[in-house]
């Protein structure tokens, strides 16, 4: 990769898309490791780090959280990988791995991903913090597509409100004027393409409408080494997240 390219593409569109960062091989052991963990360990997760699309219907799975934790594959994945070397060559300092997680959107009920900043979640001065997003399977406007409003990095912290989307509790709400439609830029992706973009970077994903297509992804947050945290900003934000709703 041209590390120099690549950071200057993030700097001004706030997100870049690496098509084959892993190979067809480094797919397939990711995709069966998170088989076999689903399989062995799902179960035994707390209700905070599992969630279904539809309660209590176990074939919804749609998000597992934290999988470093419990599976040391995940944990060399986060924080010894090209994963965390691309974070500190986009970020330009050392960088802390804080979380892998899983995501699924189900067939026909996968619901979409209100339009947000991962920012407002992490709470982060200074905002020094990536999201990565790989695709394990084909992905495209039927089963849940990413977008990204080009440059909206820029433009510092929208407004956000409850959505009462599980997993995703905050969004825009005055998301769709014509300075977000007008720069937003959809990503048709194959198993092992990658996408990271800045947490000011405004993006949603599109809900699954396919009739028996999945639409699994495995998602990678890493802050700067130079981001303070706000811990009791952060632990509201954990209780947001967590929410349920009707």
């Amino acid at each position: 990769m041209d590390t120099k390219a690549l950071k200057s593409t993030f700097d001004r569109d706030g997100f870049v898309y690496l098509p084959g960062f892993l190979s067809a091989a480094q797919v397939t052991e990711v995709s069966e490791r998170l088989k076999r963990f689903i399989a062995e360990r799902s179960a035994s997760l707390p209700p905070e780090h599992i969630k279904f699309e539809v309660k209590g219907d176990g074939t919804t799975l749609k998000m597992l959280q934290d999988l470093h934790v419990y599976d040391p594959f995940f944990a060399d994945v986060l924080f010894n990988s090209t994963f965390s070397k691309l974070a500190e060559d986009l970020l330009e300092e050392e960088v802390i791995g804080k979380t892998v997680e899983y995501f699924n959107k189900p067939p026909k009920v996968g619901k979409a991903t209100p339009p947000h900043q991962d920012g407002y979640y992490f709470m982060l001065k200074p905002m020094s913090a990536v999201t990565m997003w790989m695709a394990l399977e084909d992905v495209d406007a039927e089963n849940g597509w990413v977008s990204y409003v080009k440059g909206s990095h820029k433009l510092g912290m929208r407004h956000h409100a409850f959505t009462n989307t599980l997993g995703f509790s905050q969004g825009i709400p005055d998301f769709g004027i014509p300075a977000d439609t007008e720069k937003e830029v959809f990503f048709k992706t194959k198993p092992g393409d990658l996408l990271v973009h800045h947490a000011l970077t405004i993006h949603r994903a599109s809900p699954n409408t396919s009739e028996e297509r999945t639409r699994k992804a495995l998602g990678l947050i890493y802050f700067g080494a130079s981001a303070a945290e706000d811990v009791a900003a952060k632990e509201a934000y954990v209780k947001a997240l967590n929410q349920t709703g009707p």
